[in-house]
């Protein structure tokens, strides 16, 4: 049994290692450099080596594209939190822009429709967002449905890196990332913190958000609640759905 966990140790080693001298090829020359002879020669090891972990180039990007976007979305989650959930999502998006404009050939990668939908990261990566869109949810400041709101800032911020990465470094315009947050901002957020008494979808918006934390009520109950909501809100949220499941 102890050979089998040091076998299995030794080989867990040698991908890492694999996956690792790839990503800086990609970082420092692009994807087209993250070839199976230059991963090896970086990895001191022989090409056919790379094809007992990889089936393929594709393969071999797709494990770098987990690898690097897992430590950034790890970094995202344990940052520091400073109560505010106005700031917390400003921190990300900033975070968001830096990594991007920082990993261009990654993010690239990420933003391919294909691989980007089977992305286990990616998708922790939303779920991040999800998360602190929730939170703004809750304090009362969304004008429309959390999921309006991940898909505007998802969405924003990976057409301002795109945008930024297709224009020269010395022609790029750093502020058009926080034209477009503010923009967006404007679209999704209330002015103020207390929710106005006109405004139906900001109170519906916010109470999905408390509603799961009322364990009082019977399933019954849960499901009536959902139907008021979905009446007094903007329609876009699934029918009998709260925050997180629409």
């Amino acid at each position: 049994m102890a050979e089998v966990r040091a076998d299995s140790a030794g080989r867990h080693k040698t991908r890492t290692n694999i996956v690792e001298c790839a990503a800086q090829l990609l970082r420092e020359q692009g994807a087209s450099a993250v070839t199976t002879r230059a991963v090896a020669q970086a990895a001191g090891m022989q090409a056919p080596t790379i094809y007992r972990f990889f089936e393929d180039k594709d393969a071999l990007l797709d494990a770098v594209a987990e690898h690097v976007f897992a430590t950034y979305v790890a970094g995202k989650t344990l940052a520091e939190d400073s109560g505010d959930p106005i700031e917390v999502l400003r921190t990300g998006w900033d975070t968001h822009i830096g990594f991007g404009l920082a990993n261009a050939a990654l993010f690239g990668l990420l933003t391919d429709p294909g691989r980007g939908a089977r992305s286990p990261a990616a998708a922790a990566g939303l779920e991040v967002l999800r998360a602190r869109v929730h939170r703004v949810a809750a304090i009362g400041r969304l004008r429309v449905s959390e999921r309006r709101a991940v898909e505007l800032i998802h969405a924003a911020g990976t057409g301002v890196v795109l945008t930024l990465l297709a224009t020269p470094p010395e022609h790029r315009d750093l502020g058009l990332a926080d034209t477009m947050y503010e923009a967006v901002m404007r679209s999704i957020l209330t002015d103020m913190p207390t929710l106005p008494a006109d405004d139906a979808t900001a109170a519906t918006v916010a109470f999905r958000a408390v509603a799961p934390k009322l364990t009082m009520l019977t399933d019954a109950e849960r499901a009536l609640l959902a139907e008021w909501l979905d009446r007094a809100g903007d329609g876009s949220g699934t029918p009998g759905a709260f925050a997180g499941t629409d």
